[in-house]
């Protein structure tokens, strides 16, 4: 299937029914939701090895040891998914290569994560990820929050449209702080 001419009810309902592939260039990216305690272990397994490899040199040991157990781990996703936010795995060439996870808040579309092994950057996943997003949900715009530190992941975004529209601070207890930019895309 070609991501590019799949209209938005098309790659919604290939979507609900766990089908949707997005074939680019010579790879093949797919997304298939998280809905089970195995998949809910894989992606706290995959959040480790990420955010060991990428957030160190930004918020330090601590930190990312602290969040990983509070956002990551696999209790937290299950309470986040029984919240309404949808995990899906990203695979490349049918190798595990991420994940994200949305949350539909209405006018908005709330991308909490988006994480790609170091192994699989530079190859368009996120793109293609970005791409999927939009052409699957209905809502007006697309908004993160990204660490104000996450100099790649910034340039990331605003490569593929976002924008910074504000920025907050929010004290997420054990001392710790998340001092993110909040960016949003247009989704018309």
């Amino acid at each position: 299937m070609n991501l590019a001419v799949l209209s938005k009810s098309c790659c919604k309902f290939l979507l609900e029914c766990n089908l949707f592939n997005a074939t680019c260039k010579d790879f093949m990216i797919e997304f298939k939701i998280v809905d089970n305690p195995e998949a809910i272990s894989q992606v706290a397994k995959l959040a480790e090895e990420i955010w060991k490899q990428h957030y160190l040199p930004i918020i330090g040991k601590e930190q990312v040891d602290y969040m990983l157990d509070k956002f990551q781990s696999k209790n937290a996703i299950k309470q986040q998914i029984a919240e309404g936010y949808r995990y899906y795995f990203i695979y490349d060439d049918q190798l595990e290569s991420g994940y994200f996870s949305v949350k539909d808040k209405g006018e908005k579309l709330y991308l909490s994560k988006l994480y790609v092994l170091y192994s699989r950057r530079g190859k368009g996943i996120g793109k293609q990820t970005i791409n999927f997003i939009k052409s699957s949900f209905d809502n007006p715009a697309i908004q993160l929050t990204v660490n104000k530190r996450n100099s790649d992941s910034i340039a990331f975004y605003q490569k593929v449209g976002f924008n910074i529209v504000d920025y907050v601070e929010m004290d997420i207890g054990n001392g710790f702080v998340m001092d993110d930019y909040v960016m949003e895309l247009g989704n018309g």
